[in-house]
């Protein structure tokens, strides 16, 4: 599977563009600001229907424009998807394949499988357990529709429940029918997040372990762990011994939503003591395991976006990773780098198809 065609209409920094792209390996150079990181998170948005950085569909709009539109031409096999993306100021996002509108964006996410990997994913290190639980959801929506579907339900009664807490909070009164007719709704959705999550892990930890010793060439012993409020019993026997703690915080102390992913370098948190080549080579050794168990849960290669990952990689550590890349066979790679002379080193040691791209003020460009 990959993208063949990508149009961009009022996005970002874009007034109108298309690209045809190589099924491989696309390179996209140009000055910082420009617009390559742009490309990517169209690509992501066609995908997974959100940007990247989590700002919201009115914050993509082009300066001036009221609206933005993106098309894509998936291919896969001797098949042609026709993707379009929309969204007009003010209304609901809109999402078609072939011409026909998605009434559910649950139904669409995980078609077309993505990973990217940024500068800001140091947030996932040095940042607290939220960003690290959206990466778990990030790859669990994408295998699973029904994951997705009980993440959404159960978000929705954790939403509920809390506007409960602090209602009888204000109002100084308290109503325990009412509450347990949403703490008796959220324990199955809340042990099916946990499952689908505790054997993510387990799939995921040699992998990564893996890809980061042939990221880094080192003896580092790096690891990751799963932490949930779950693993002491099931939701329906923790919220009543919780109740009394959650009427004075006026919040739900005990759930999925408190989940975390516990990283390790030779045994030490890794964000108390690793460099900043280490902290590169495993930010990356978690997402090319990220993307592993992507392609064996769905069966196809997801699209990798890579954007300015060899800035604070030293150059022992990029030849490792570009013959990382080259050596296993990843699907189509979108990379993009300020050094253009990087990139023709990359694309010089690269037998398969490739495209550069030269990006400057919202206009792309190809050799």
């Amino acid at each position: 599977m990959y993208l063949s065609q990508l149009k961009l209409t009022q996005f970002k920094n874009y007034e109108q563009q298309s690209l045809t792209l190589s099924p491989r390996l696309n390179c996209l150079t140009g000055l910082n600001g420009m617009g390559k990181t742009n490309v990517l998170d169209a690509v992501h948005y066609l995908c997974l229907c959100k940007n990247h950085t989590g700002l919201n569909d009115k914050q993509l709009i082009r300066h001036g424009a009221g609206f933005f539109r993106l098309e894509g031409h998936f291919v896969s096999g001797e098949e042609v998807q026709k993707v379009v993306a929309k969204y007009q100021s003010g209304q609901r996002k809109e999402i078609e394949r072939n011409g026909t509108a998605y009434e559910r964006l649950t139904d669409y996410i995980g078609q077309f499988p993505v990973v990217m990997i940024a500068p800001d994913d140091v947030t996932l290190v040095q940042d607290g357990s939220e960003d690290r639980r959206r990466f778990l959801d990030a790859t669990l929506s994408q295998i699973s529709p029904g994951y997705l579907q009980n993440l959404l339900t159960y978000n929705a009664l954790l939403k509920q429940r809390n506007a409960l807490l602090k209602s009888f909070a204000e109002q100084k009164r308290f109503d325990a029918i009412l509450l347990e007719s949403i703490d008796h709704q959220m324990p199955a959705p809340a042990q099916a997040l946990f499952e689908q999550r505790h054997q993510f892990v387990e799939t995921f930890r040699p992998l990564f372990r893996e890809l980061y010793a042939a990221i880094a060439n080192s003896k580092e012993a790096v690891d990751v762990s799963y932490e949930s409020d779950l693993s002491n019993g099931s939701l329906e026997v923790l919220l009543p011994g919780v109740l009394e703690k959650d009427r004075i915080l006026q919040r739900s102390t005990v759930g999925p939503h408190r989940d975390d992913l516990a990283l390790y370098m030779d045994g030490q948190l890794v964000k108390k003591f690793a460099s900043q080549g280490q902290l590169k080579s495993f930010l990356l050794a978690l997402r090319l395991a990220q993307y592993e168990v992507l392609r064996q849960a769905k069966g196809v290669a997801p699209i990798l976006l890579l954007d300015d990952i060899f800035d604070k990689l030293d150059e022992r550590r990029v030849r490792q990773l570009v013959g990382l890349l080259i050596g296993r066979d990843f699907g189509q790679i979108f990379i993009t780098d300020t050094q253009r002379s990087r990139m023709e080193e990359i694309v010089a040691s690269f037998s398969g198809d490739y495209k550069i791209f030269e990006v400057e003020d919202g206009v792309v460009s190809s050799e």
